[in-house]
This record gives structure tokens, sequence and C-alpha cells, in this order.
């Protein structure tokens, strides 16, 4: 994102960053940037047609006095307002950047908060773009113009850089992504996580939850990181997947520019990023390479056929797949 950090491990989007302690115990951990929880869309929609009743029921007052201007009170309770206080507490607090999250699904005004964002400190915003189309008659086509859409309505209200916390189930995942990057993206953030609901069997109804994620579900952030390495301008962040320090050095070789992690912070606690960074120090000095070399060390060849090299890992897994597990019986 053009941000100078003190090293690639950074704190994603989580709870460990929704109090000034929190943040700082994040940035004493040992990250280089920390990412606040998301403010979403939904609150910012609600809190604008709160505000929206006021001034109608202001614009019914009879005022007989000229000197009468009510103006529209604003809680301090508002999910914005709070949100904006800790943005500008928490940026004081650290010594590292500290990069606001909006979520959001539509294009409306609740992209304007990007701005209140930076005036409060914020060194950059990460944008995460949730939108599941339920609508089955909304094309692919409709759902990646939206994404442009919003993230140009973002990069219009701030000078600040703006990350893209974008899904994997793109038809084209890599087409995207040069869109977004073409589009002014100052980084992508491989991939988001979607939360499925479940079904509970006995008592016959649809659960919600939150699971941590799993070393595996770094694979399919990695493929893509490997394929975008050196063919956009736009960062690569990584999300998604990483418990150890063997995990940060997998997304780095693959090309990763930083590496982001919560579910390592909230197993652990925050203290555990240093465990990380250490683990990446070490590595690359057994292995004498230096950061810079070794990012993107096997990404996918700049003058390789990306389909064809995927393709080829591909058949390469299959046919693994058939000498090991083929002669169970």
């Amino acid at each position: 994102m053009g941000l100078t950090l003190r090293n690639p491990v950074v704190a994603s989007a989580g709870p460990l960053s929704q109090t000034v302690e929190g943040i700082k115990s994040l940035a004493d951990g040992g990250v280089g940037a920390v990412v606040m929880y998301s403010l979403f869309e939904e609150q910012l929609r609600r809190e604008a047609e709160q505000t929206a009743i006021l001034e109608d029921m202001y614009d019914d007052a009879n005022a007989e006095a000229m000197s009468y201007f009510p103006s529209v009170p604003q809680s301090s309770q508002d999910a914005s307002s709070a949100y904006l206080r800790l943005v500008e507490a928490g940026a004081k607090a650290i010594d590292v950047p500290l990069i606001a999250s909006l979520n959001g699904a539509s294009v409306g005004n609740w992209t304007q908060t990007a701005h209140r964002l930076q005036e409060a400190g914020a060194a950059g915003i990460e944008l995460n773009i949730y939108f599941v189309p339920g609508d089955i008659t909304v094309s692919g086509g409709e759902v990646e113009e939206r994404h442009l859409e919003i993230v140009s309505a973002v990069k219009g209200s701030v000078d600040i850089p703006v990350a893209v916390k974008l899904s994997p189930y793109f038809s084209s995942v890599g087409n995207m992504a040069v869109r977004l990057d073409a589009s002014g993206a100052d980084a992508l953030v491989l991939f988001n996580r979607f939360l499925q609901p479940d079904i509970d069997v006995e008592r016959v109804t649809v659960e919600s939850g939150v699971s941590l994620s799993s070393a595996i579900e770094g694979r399919l952030p990695r493929t893509w990181i490997a394929v975008l390495h050196d063919r956009i301008e736009a960062s690569l962040a990584a999300t998604t997947g990483v418990d150890t320090a063997d995990d940060v050095i997998k997304y780095i070789l693959a090309g990763a520019d930083v590496v982001m992690t919560t579910s390592s912070l909230v197993r652990r606690g925050p203290a555990y990023a240093q465990v990380l960074v250490e683990g990446l120090s070490s590595w690359l000095t057994s292995h004498e390479i230096p950061l810079v070399k070794a990012r993107g060390l096997l990404a996918v060849p700049k003058d390789a056929a990306a389909d064809a090299y995927e393709r080829a890992g591909y058949v390469s897994a299959l046919e693994k797949a058939k000498s090991t597990y083929g002669s169970l019986r």
C-alpha cells in the first residue's frame, strides 16, 4: 500500500482491535501494522435514516423567532462516532500504521465515511466488499461492476491508500484483480472468508457461527498470489490459514507482500505475532535469503502461461493422489 512496515506480519480485522488497549496489545505483540475490526454499511445506513427522521421532525417545527436554528443532535453512541474516536485514539497509541476497515456491498453515501476515517488518523482503508448475490438473476458482470464502483467511490474520497479485500468466487479471479488494480486499488487482500451458516439437525434450525481458520485454507489464496505476483502494481496481502511461521514463509515464497492473521492471535494471544516474525527471520537467516529475494521465489514465472502452469500442478496432484490412495481397499 506504499506504507513502511517494520515486518510483513499484519494483524487482520478481528475482535482484538475493538479497544485502544487491544490495538496497543497487537502493536506491542510485534505486528507490522494493525487492521481494525470493520465498520459496516448497515450501521452507517441506519444512522443516516435516524438522522433523516430527526431532520423531518425539526422541519415541522414552527419557529417564531428568527434566531431559532435547531441543529440535529448527533449521538456519541453512534457506531460511526465510536469507531472514529477509536481510530483517533488508536493511531496515537501505537507506532505502526493503523488501517481502518469498511465493510459494505452496495454503492451509497456510506462510502464517504472513508474521508472521516482519514481525518481521524487512519493510515489506510481496507475495503471489505462482502457481497454474496442471493438474487440468482444478478449476473457475474453486475457483481464485478459493483465492486469497481465501490472502489471508485472510496478512492475518490480519500488520499490515503485503499486495500480491497475480495472474494475467491469470481469466474475469473485474475481478471478481476487486474481490473481492481487498474481502478486504483493500492493493495488486494486475498481472500475474504465467507461465513456460511450450518444446519442443526436436532433443532431443525439454521445456525450462524464463526470459526477460526485452519492452515489448509491457505492453499487457495497462495495459489492466486503466486499467479498475480509481479503481474499487477497493487500490493498483495495474504490472509486466512496462518497458524505457524511456516504458513507465513509459504505466503512470502508465493509472492505476498504482507501476511495477515487474526485466528492465530486469537488462539495464542497478540504476543504470538513475535513468534511468527522470529520464525520468518530465522528461516531467512538459515537459508541465507534476504526477504526481498524470498518474496515470490516460488511464484508462477512471469513468462509462463499461468493457466497451463496451474493445470500442470492440478494434474500432478491427481496423479499423486492416485498413486497414494489408489491401492487402498
